[in-house]
């Protein structure tokens, strides 16, 4: 609440929800629109075939607007149904079993004919003499304001359901008519930059997989290598042997990397190692996680170094090529009890083809890694684009900032 020491910004106003735009409106949500409820356990529906379409549920939560290229096909077997689903509909996720999807949303932007919803969502029709624009609606319930209004409402311990008569309730700031669309556009853009950007790093992913199909067995060689490739077991090109140190030995801001049984590096002030190595947990999710340095490190007693190679082998060809081939042969030779573990002579037995030169493993090696560089590079990107669109909205949908 506003003090009498405190002031109004020019062209806010104070209300019941803090500060909001001069021009905006706060209404409850019955007001907004109205709900209907989705295909009900009760009516019986063949799916596959039929002249209908049904929402799943996930359609409903991956984006704010709905996904019109699958719905599945269903042929309904009663005429006592719910309302069909119309362009401009928003539908609810009305029952999960995580508070974070509760309550997620979506808008369908174009007439489907013989559209249904299914039990676990509602749809919400939206008044027209309002002129609320149901895509910046969307963007509102999805936003950190919209999903706190959805939390507070959110019941249950197993599962978490919201109420048609609690969601009426719900008190929401909105602007004029312009504004909605002209926000709804600036996020819509922002969401197809960030969906551009994923698509291009899926491709550049499987890429990046087919050359390391054809790179590292020979299939295919880089210009001016030739020679015939050898097998070679990892035991006959490598040390492997585990480490010493415990997870209590770790130390937050630790001055070296600790490799453990997990994906997480953790840090400690020792080290037992400095040289280039490839570091595989030898329990837990084994053949799933691989880590290359070149430096100073430790390692957990239950992590399997592999250093001091042959000198005519590269460490960061050998890392790459496990990270291959060698889930397959781990799964294969593991020792089965509470927790799958890998022994030594697994590694050791490992066969591996290899170029006849340790300059052809680096340039494969380098190729393959400049890929991922890359990838890393606009995988930074999209977390970036994705952190500046949260912002936007929590800025944007509460009138902090203007358009």
């Amino acid at each position: 609440m506003t003090t009498a020491t405190q002031t109004i910004p020019k062209g806010y106003k104070q209300t019941e929800i803090g500060l909001i735009p001069e021009d905006w409106s706060i209404k409850p949500m019955h007001e907004v629109g109205k709900t209907y409820g989705g295909l009900s356990g009760k009516v019986k529906a063949d799916f596959g075939s039929g002249n209908s379409r049904y929402i799943p549920f996930m359609n409903i939560m991956s984006n704010p607007i709905i996904d019109i290229t699958y719905f599945d096909i269903v042929n309904i077997k009663t005429n006592e149904i719910q309302a069909k689903a119309q362009k401009n509909d928003l539908f609810f996720n009305g029952s999960s079993e995580t508070p974070e999807e509760v309550g997620m949303c979506s808008v369908l932007l174009k007439e489907i004919p013989n559209l249904y919803l299914n039990s676990f969502c509602f749809g919400f029709r939206l008044n027209k003499d309002l002129k609320i624009n149901g895509l910046w609606l969307s963007y509102f319930f999805r936003s950190g304001i919209g999903r706190e209004l959805i939390y507070s409402l959110a019941q249950g311990a197993t599962r978490y359901n919201l109420s048609k008569t609690n969601f009426l309730k719900l008190r929401i700031l909105y602007p004029e008519s312009e504004e909605q669309t002209a926000i709804a556009t600036v996020l819509s853009d922002t969401d197809a930059l960030i969906e551009k950007l994923e698509k291009l790093i899926a491709k550049k992913k499987a890429v990046k997989q087919g050359a390391m199909q054809q790179l590292l067995t020979g299939k295919k060689r880089l210009p001016g290598f030739s020679g015939e490739w050898e097998v070679k077991k990892l035991g006959e090109v490598a040390q492997i042997k585990t480490g010493s140190r415990n997870n209590q030995d770790k130390i937050e801001d630790g001055a070296y990397p600790l490799f453990v049984r997990s994906q997480t590096v953790e840090r400690i002030n020792s080290y037992s190692h400095d040289c280039e190595a490839i570091l595989v947990p030898g329990e837990g999710n084994i053949g799933n996680i691989f880590h290359y340095i070149d430096g100073r490190f430790d390692v957990h007693q239950r992590v399997y170094a592999i250093t001091k190679f042959e000198k005519d082998i590269s460490g960061k060809f050998i890392f790459l090529y496990m990270l291959q081939y060698f889930g397959f042969h781990a799964m294969q030779n593991s020792v089965k009890a509470t927790v799958d573990s890998l022994r030594l002579p697994t590694f050791q037995a490992f066969e591996m083809k290899l170029p006849p030169t340790k300059e052809e493993q680096t340039a494969i090696a380098t190729n393959l890694s400049n890929m991922d560089a890359e990838i890393e590079g606009m995988e930074k990107s999209l977390k970036k684009y994705q952190q500046i669109k949260i912002g936007m909205m929590q800025q944007l949908l509460t009138g902090k900032i203007r358009l």
